[in-house]
């Protein structure tokens, strides 16, 4: 092609191999890189596109990155100490955890959620929520993530002094001081209440009017135990989606995570307000088996997220195998149905659903216009190749440690994983320091 027609961009992924949004594998294509956004993809013998900066591996597996629906960023250093506990977990564990956490706890703890995302293929997240969404906010975006924050909203008498909001209006006013701190970055506002049986029901209704008003989306825990369910009828008188939808609450965009006991009736409300899913795998394999294939037939956006480290760790890849076998067991086997939660579904999830979840359309797919939020898998390794499939060997064998590289909004942020926004060696000397001097933080 002649040099005048030829497209100047910022970075070329040249010759590459990746998954298409029909969850396909296409070959032999140019990926260009402008602005933040995919300029391009064309033939690589067509040579359309210039770069600055150009990669080429053809061991290389290109595909959106990943995100994570629902994440605990104030719990990253609980890891190892949740398995094995018994319910239910988040009162008598984490919410005391959380409430002991000092702002440099909070950074230490966000520094090391941004990496193991980072190595792992995450470029997108949502965090629950915690004391100081501001700390986690200068982390991630000096990290160069593109994610949601929040505060986690609560009123409850019982509730750690440090996480209550003294006032209805106290709490929602957090949400907004919130909100008008996060301008500039990758990072956007989500108002959050901890879970609707864990607050007075004006503090729910307040949250849920103020992100109608301020046109911002809102998430809470749902429908995550069956006890708080019950709980939730005895107070109401309705399940919690009839009772929201009920009571005229579901004006503002919400993601919903966990949603695993869920009536026929509550899946219609979640349809008709297109209502988000994010469904926890590990972290909800020992309290139930959602009805994933009867939300997807409905047309609910569902994607995956981990329940953060504390939960077992950030790799999605692990999730989407995990959550193969929970419904192949559960769901695959009253239907003699092997294939109920097929790999291209499973990827899906993790990626456009991710998007979904993450109320940003303009990710989770590889298309000309879409952001620029890319990792690259290295296909070479002994669990990967050969392979008659390569969808299905992502699902089956595929984990965080095979990405190579992250682009998100156009940048680099690893390559040859190597961490070019983090210094990984200070962080972790910096969480060795932390745990011989705070021996309270292995106590819990």
């Amino acid at each position: 092609m002649n040099a005048e027609h030829t497209l100047q961009c910022d970075l070329l992924l040249r010759n590459a191999r990746y998954l298409a949004p029909d969850m396909t594998i296409k070959e032999g294509q140019d990926i260009a890189v402008c602005g933040g956004r995919i300029a391009g993809i064309a033939p690589a013998q067509e040579n359309r596109f210039c770069a600055r900066e150009t990669i080429e591996d053809s061991r290389l597996l290109w595909m959106p990155g990943l995100i994570d629906g629902h994440i605990h960023t104030s719990q990253q250093l609980l890891r190892g100490r949740l398995l094995d506990e018994k319910p239910v977990i988040w009162k008598r564990v984490n919410v005391p955890f959380e409430s002991r956490l000092t702002e440099e706890t909070s950074r230490l703890s966000a520094q090391l959620a941004a990496m193991e995302m980072m190595l792992f293929g995450t470029t997108g997240f949502v965090d629950a929520g915690g004391k100081y969404p501001e700390v986690f906010a200068q982390v991630y975006d000096d990290a160069g993530l593109r994610g949601r924050l929040s505060v986690m909203t609560n009123d409850n008498p019982h509730a750690p002094e440090s996480l209550r909001a003294p006032s209805v209006e106290a709490g929602v006013e957090r949400l907004r001081a919130m909100k008008r701190a996060l301008t500039g970055s990758l990072l956007r506002p989500i108002y959050s209440v901890t879970t609707p049986t864990a607050v007075s029901e004006g503090l729910l209704r307040a949250v849920f009017e103020a992100a109608a008003e301020d046109d911002v989306p809102v998430e809470t825990h749902l429908n995550e135990y069956a006890s708080e369910v019950t709980e939730f009828i005895e107070r109401t008188g309705e399940r919690p989606f009839i009772w929201l939808e009920k009571e005229d609450l579901l004006r503002a965009p919400l993601l919903a995570p966990h949603c695993i006991f869920l009536s026929p009736q509550e899946i219609g409300v979640l349809a008709r307000h297109d209502v988000r899913v994010a469904h926890c795998p590990f972290s909800n394999c020992g309290k139930g088996a959602p009805q994933t294939p009867q939300l997807l037939a409905s047309g609910i956006h569902v994607g995956l997220g981990s329940d953060g480290a504390a939960h077992g760790g950030l790799d999605l890849f692990r999730e989407m195998r995990l959550f193969r076998g929970v419904m192949n067991v559960t769901r695959g086997i009253e239907s003699a149905d092997s294939c109920v939660m097929p790999a291209e579904t499973l990827l899906t999830m993790a990626t456009q659903g991710g998007a979904a979840a993450l109320f940003e359309e303009e990710t989770g797919r590889i298309e000309t216009g879409m952001l620029a939020d890319l990792i690259a898998l290295d296909t070479d390794a002994p669990h990967l190749w050969p392979t008659q499939n390569l969808v299905h060997s992502l699902v089956e064998s595929a984990s965080g440690a095979d990405v190579r590289h992250m682009i998100v909004n156009g940048r680099l942020l690893m390559k040859n994983r190597e961490l070019l926004t983090i210094d990984a060696d200070r962080v972790r000397h910096e969480a060795k320091r932390l745990f011989e001097r705070e021996p309270w933080l292995c106590r819990w």
